[in-house]
């Protein structure tokens, strides 16, 4: 089923995300703390970006409340992408997940909206040149 209409997608918080194997890497050298992550979502429609959330700094729980809003013609799915941001280089994949239109109108009550925590998991294929290659990692982001 493909979703045609006005899409209001409002990012709540995440819940409990763990650094990347590439962003701990002076963790374990210099004997430093644990690592926090400068996290942030990329939105897409299909294959297309439509949004990004501000960056939080030195944070694996951030919140974000930020709402995107689009009119969506003939959509598939929306794609979640967190990422940390760094000072150099291409920045590090976290999590992503996939949200079918069809499973969204299905799992609301109205059939018009839907409001929940989504799971995302650590899925590098989509990502192919991320660190990250733990596949077992699984996260939780708000969505209004």
């Amino acid at each position: 089923m493909k979703f045609n209409g006005y899409l209001k997608l409002r990012i709540g918080e995440a819940l409990d995300l763990k650094p990347t194997t590439f962003s701990t890497r002076h963790t374990v050298i210099f004997n430093k703390a644990p690592q926090t992550l400068d996290p942030y979502i990329v939105v897409k429609v299909d294959d297309y970006k439509v949004g990004q959330t501000h960056t939080k700094q030195k944070t694996n729980m951030p919140t974000y409340n930020e709402e995107f809003s689009l009119n969506v013609n003939d959509g598939k799915q929306i794609e979640l992408a967190v990422f940390h941001d760094t000072p150099l280089g291409y920045d590090d994949f976290v999590a992503n997940c996939t949200i079918q239109f069809e499973d969204m109108i299905k799992t609301s009550n109205t059939g018009e909206t839907f409001e929940g925590w989504v799971n995302l998991t650590c899925d590098v294929r989509n990502y192919p040149d991320s660190e990250n290659t733990a596949k077992t990692k699984s996260y939780q982001v708000f969505l209004v």
